[in-house]
């Protein structure tokens, strides 16, 4: 055994000392506590939700049960849905950004290769849930792994104003079934300075769940089902938007061209518009504010509001709702904590309390979630509940890849009748769209 004298336990024992202080030297120095006494941050970006009560839920109280529950301090950053991809192009182009995305529409699939492969978590939940709608896992799978996490889908239906729309020949909460009809009660209404109020702007929400289900309805689609054979320009796209010009002009406010997702629900809210294609947002804020909007008569304009599908064309009835889906993002440092977060956040118990807060805005990404009492508290809510099965999503008839997402988030189909409805011929516009597509899907 080595023998120390007492001057060798002197220097052994001071050099020890030394090395504590230079290394609480270094600790005053950075400001930081010790690594093990640090507390993981996961930074979280979403939109600003149209139902206020779901964001204060998240920072008042998921927050601290976040931290509690997980040891794990949660960020949650909110922005303008609109200016929520610019900020993901950034995020991955610099490697640093948000550790999760809550993305719209079918955006993950633009980001596939710079996502983590979450596909246990979503066997996971989709299992213990009642498995995902096709919507759900239309966008956040690319075929052969989860890119993303569904986290829910917001339901669009047409919020009409019952009243007025019983003026016009459509009482007993009746709404037109087609196209042809809605037209003439359009036509009727903005006769009466109330015209139908919808997008056609560069927006993530209305305008292409307005355009997409019409576009099907008349029997036009982007794609064969081989995903990759542009057929959009084809007789029956030319005459849906001939057709589309001319209710626009007669029935529209035509300012629509520059709405986004929130200009329609002020419009109604404020009562310049009869009908709009929405989530439940605009009736909800009138159920929390009832002494603020009022009907012309000075009712609670919560008495008057209504919802319907989409009208039928000659292809049929379709609709297309809006699904949100968590990303976990591949520069994140704090990948592990992150799919502990998401596995936690997306659990029943923690997911209901968010859900509810919705009030039906958004339905879950699993069918387990129909069955929730919630869907007993208000009949107006209830065309909302099974929304999310009827849908189709961009891309039809092919699947909904990256190359449908470029298509969703240039607007083409959007602009496609945008351009129409400002002049330009039908056939030159579903021209320019379709070689557009072909661009993007080329042979």
């Amino acid at each position: 055994m080595a023998r120390f004298n007492r001057r060798g336990f002197i220097k052994l024992s001071g050099g020890g000392a030394m090395a504590t202080l230079g290394g609480m030297a270094g600790i005053l120095a950075s400001g930081r506590a010790p690594a093990i006494a640090q507390t993981t941050t996961i930074h979280w970006l979403r939109w600003n939700d149209f139902v206020p009560a779901s964001d204060q839920l998240l920072r008042r109280e998921i927050t601290g049960e976040c931290e509690k529950a997980l040891g794990v301090k949660l960020n949650v950053e909110t922005i303008n849905a609109n200016d929520i991809q610019a900020r993901i192009t950034s995020a991955i182009q610099s490697g640093s950004g948000p550790d999760i995305v809550c993305a719209l529409n079918n955006w993950a699939q633009l980001y596939g290769d710079s996502l983590v492969d979450i596909s246990d978590l979503a066997d996971e939940i989709g299992k213990a849930q009642g498995g995902f709608y096709e919507t759900s896992k239309a966008v956040a799978y690319d075929g052969k792994k989860w890119i993303a996490l569904p986290w829910s889908v917001v339901g669009l239906q047409i919020a009409y104003r019952k009243s007025w729309f019983a003026e016009v020949g459509y009482g007993d909460g009746k709404f037109p079934q087609t196209w042809e009809a809605y037209r003439e009660v359009g036509k009727k209404l903005k006769a009466k300075n109330r015209p139908v109020g919808q997008s056609l702007g560069h927006t993530f929400g209305d305008a292409p769940a307005f355009v997409y289900p019409y576009l099907w309805s008349w029997g036009g689609k982007e794609v064969e089902a081989d995903g990759k054979t542009v057929v959009l320009n084809s007789p029956a796209t030319v005459e849906s938007v001939k057709f589309m010009t001319a209710f626009w002009h007669e029935a529209h406010d035509e300012g629509g061209l520059a709405w986004d997702d929130s200009n329609n629900n002020r419009a109604f809210l404020s009562g310049t518009c009869c009908a709009t294609l929405n989530g439940a947002s605009i009736y909800i804020e009138a159920l929390r504010k009832p002494e603020s909007y009022l009907t012309e008569t000075g009712a609670q304009l919560k008495g008057d509001i209504l919802h319907a599908a989409l009208p039928k064309g000659q292809g049929g009835q379709f609709s297309y709702h809006v699904p949100f889906s968590n990303m976990l993002m591949g520069y994140s440092r704090n990948r592990d904590v992150g799919k502990k977060f998401l596995r936690w956040i997306h659990s029943r118990e923690v997911f209901d309390q968010w859900f509810v807060s919705q009030k039906g805005f958004s339905v879950g990404p699993t069918t387990e979630w129909e069955k929730h009492k919630l869907w007993n508290d208000d009949p107006i809510m209830l065309p909302y509940k099974q929304a999310a099965r009827t849908g189709r999503f961009a891309g039809y008839q092919g699947p909904s890849t990256r190359k449908a997402a470029e298509v969703v988030t240039k607007y083409i189909i959007v602009d496609m009748y945008a351009k129409a409805v400002q002049g330009m011929p039908a056939q030159d516009a579903v021209k320019w769209a379709h070689d557009e597509l072909a661009k993007i899907y080329p042979a």
